[in-house]
């Protein structure tokens, strides 16, 4: 698999076990990183050494929201260099993912990747600014859409295989994986070598006997 493709490119196509298998890439990035954070406060810690350690693994895609609402700056200032270092990197590189392997799985179901504004980005930024609405039941069709879409969103990049063939975004990806699965068969069983051929035997030429007692 070329993985630079498959994390980071937008173009062609992935099935639903490889986009599952994004998140679980991330998953573990965001562990890992959040255990450099943690050995990064160890190192610099003043005085005694820490007993305990709180690995924080909150890396989490609802923090793009959060850049584009002014409230969430102040709670920068909870932050020192190496938090915000390691954040700002985190939710650069894990969103950039998301984003490449969300959009292949759009194009797998032969939807153009625009989608992903209307399944993620309005909930997400209807989820943000939430509090910010009047408590007022004519807020609850805004509500229920935005949860509606989501709900789309999901079932159609996680759960809904893509369409089957070729389609306007590249070829089939569970055919590739067919193709390549039969080539390996056929290269593994090769029908020639588990046949033997054996060639008749000829009798003897006339005269020619075994000796009785030899």
């Amino acid at each position: 698999m070329d993985w630079t493709w498959y994390l980071f490119r937008f173009d062609g196509r992935i099935n639903r076990a490889l986009l599952w298998q994004a998140l679980l890439i991330v998953a573990v990035l965001a562990a890992l990183l959040g255990v450099v954070g943690q050995v990064l406060h160890l190192l610099n810690a003043e005085g005694s050494l820490k007993l305990s350690i709180k690995l924080d693994f909150d890396f989490g895609l609802d923090d793009l929201f959060k850049l584009v609402d002014p409230r969430a700056y102040r709670s920068l200032a909870s932050f020192d260099r190496t938090d915000l270092i390691l954040k700002a990197s985190g939710l650069t590189l894990f969103s950039w993912i998301f984003l490449a392997t969300a959009i292949k799985r759009l194009h797998d179901r032969d939807r153009s990747g625009w989608w992903i504004v209307a399944f993620f980005v309005v909930p997400g930024l209807f989820s943000q600014f939430s509090d910010l609405f009047p408590d007022s039941n004519w807020m609850l069709p805004f509500s229920l859409s935005a949860s509606s879409l989501w709900l789309w969103g999901f079932v159609e990049m996680f759960c809904v295989p893509g369409s089957v063939g070729d389609n306007r975004f590249g070829a089939d990806p569970l055919a590739d994986i067919e193709d390549s699965a039969a080539e390996r068969r056929a290269k593994d069983w090769d029908q020639q070598s588990e046949i033997e051929f054996v060639p008749p035997s000829a009798s003897p030429p006339g005269g020619m006997h075994v000796k009785r007692g030899a």
